[in-house]
């Protein structure tokens, strides 16, 4: 199992961008570890851990907020009405609950946010319309300079459905199956269309009246598979989870990393508690784990994995206490698993990314 990682130059690119905006690059940078000049020498190719671009998108977006300006893209994740939006939704029984729930926050904010949602029915099919304003003037967020200001607009309005539509699958555990997706605003280009279809897998029309996804009703009955806990977990790597992981859809597997991660402090949950919490019988969460081509054991060390790297690389902590943290017996034995899933000990793999944090 590897670990899952981000191009250096998509790094690179969020720092580019904040220069051009104004915003302290090497403040922000030194805040995450992560010095700009160094990033900025890795090759395209060069790959860093996705939970650190998450970090610094959450760290750019809060820094965003103080120029008063709406994100002009994402449909707001990493922002503060985001999470709070996440928070009324996850009391809700259904995906329907939660989307008519997130309706009228969205409304409320809309002066602030300058985006919105809508949830209706017709007959059999469900339209998840994303409505995203933008202003005549000219936005400190949107640089002229920039090689995306001239089609932000596509962007901006694709972005959203594809949060949109990541953010419904985590919510019950599985993918959202699109009927047709529909797009207000122009065409970009093959590739950009082929990548929006890898995660979408339906007709996508560009230029058209209304910017929604269509579905049918009947996932609006989808119960969701988490709580106020789990959502905590969600929100602290939301850009991880909708953003950094070329959005990779939304799973079952998804949903058991994340009350793995709740209830690691306290011990790896048994399969049959994972059962039990996602309203299935062991035998069915097995079968669906298949579908997905993996198993609890692996999705626990992928866990495992993931809390070892931010604990090594955000707090410090000695291989000692993080082996006994993740259920290991003795270090050895997770020295032997770290270099399995990263390819280095944690020494010299904390030793590599510290090099980053320095000028």
């Amino acid at each position: 199992m590897s670990q899952i990682t981000v191009p250096a130059s998509k790094f690179q690119r969020v720092f580019d961008y904040l220069g051009r905006i104004g915003l302290d690059v090497e403040a922000i940078g030194q805040s995450v570890n992560l010095s700009p000049q160094r990033v900025a020498s890795l090759s395209s190719g060069h790959t860093l851990p996705a939970q650190q671009y998450s970090r610094l998108y959450k760290e750019a977006v809060l820094q965003m907020q103080s120029l008063g300006q709406p994100l002009p893209w994402a449909a707001g994740v990493g922002s503060e009405s985001f999470e709070l939006m996440c928070h009324c939704m996850i009391s809700a029984r259904t995906l329907g609950e939660a989307l008519r729930l997130a309706g009228r926050f969205e409304k409320l904010v809309y002066p602030l946010t300058q985006h919105n949602i809508k949830l209706t029915e017709e007959g059999s099919q469900a339209r998840l319309s994303y409505h995203i304003s933008f202003s005549e003037q000219e936005s400190p967020l949107v640089p002229q300079q920039w090689d995306r200001a001239g089609y932000q607009e596509t962007v901006a309005r694709a972005s959203g459905l594809l949060v949109w539509h990541a953010l419904c699958g985590w919510l019950v555990g599985q993918p959202l199956e699109a009927l047709e997706v529909r797009i207000a605003a122009p065409y970009l280009n093959d590739d950009y269309q082929q990548s929006l279809f890898s995660v979408f897998r339906c007709p996508i029309h560009f230029d058209d009246d209304e910017n929604c996804l269509l579905f049918s009703a009947e996932q609006l009955q989808r119960r969701l598979v988490h709580t106020v806990d789990s959502l905590q977990g969600f929100l602290d790597n939301a850009v991880y989870e909708l953003i950094a992981i070329d959005r990779q859809p939304a799973s079952t597997s998804a949903a058991i990393k994340s009350l793995i991660s709740i209830d690691l402090p306290g011990g790896l949950p048994s399969f049959a508690a994972i059962s039990e919490h996602l309203h299935m019988s062991e035998s069915s969460l097995r079968r669906r784990l298949q579908k997905e081509n993996t198993n609890y054991q692996v999705l626990k060390d992928q866990v495992r994995c993931q809390v070892a790297i931010d604990k090594l690389l955000n707090e410090q902590a000695k291989v000692a206490d993080l082996s006994e943290f993740l259920g290991f017996t003795e270090p050895s034995s997770f020295v032997r698993s770290f270099k399995a899933w990263t390819g280095e000990t944690p020494k010299s793999y904390r030793e590599k990314m510290q090099t980053l944090a320095s000028a």
